[in-house]
């Protein structure tokens, strides 16, 4: 299955169109990248079908500094980084971010 998420700009009250996402993947002792691109219109993306589709552990990076300056607004957090488990690769993992200037917060979505 696949790996996907939707950016929501909670100060806006709208989706964050183009911030910049990476899933990577842990791997012995260091992070491989999988794939890469930015959300979407609606503040989506979804990895390609190959990548999440192992047991392990993952990361998915948010460019959350250089979306902020596209604004012209400052932030505190200039990535986001979350990491989570997929222990069941046959389902579908969507992790979703909500996203201010100065805090952002997440859970696992269907």
């Amino acid at each position: 299955m696949t790996v996907s998420t939707h950016v929501l700009d909670t100060a806006r009250g709208r989706p964050a169109a183009g911030v910049p996402v990476r899933l990577d993947r842990y791997e012995g002792d260091t992070w491989r990248p999988l794939a890469e691109a930015e959300t979407d219109g609606d503040g989506r993306w979804a990895a390609p079908p190959d990548a999440g589709s192992a047991d392990g552990t993952y990361r998915l990076r948010f460019g959350t500094g250089p979306y902020f300056a596209g604004r012209g607004e400052t932030c505190f957090y200039p990535e986001v980084c979350v990491i989570f488990t997929i222990a069941d690769a046959g389902q579908h993992h969507h992790v979703p971010l909500l996203l201010s200037p100065y805090g952002y917060s997440t859970y696992r979505g269907s």
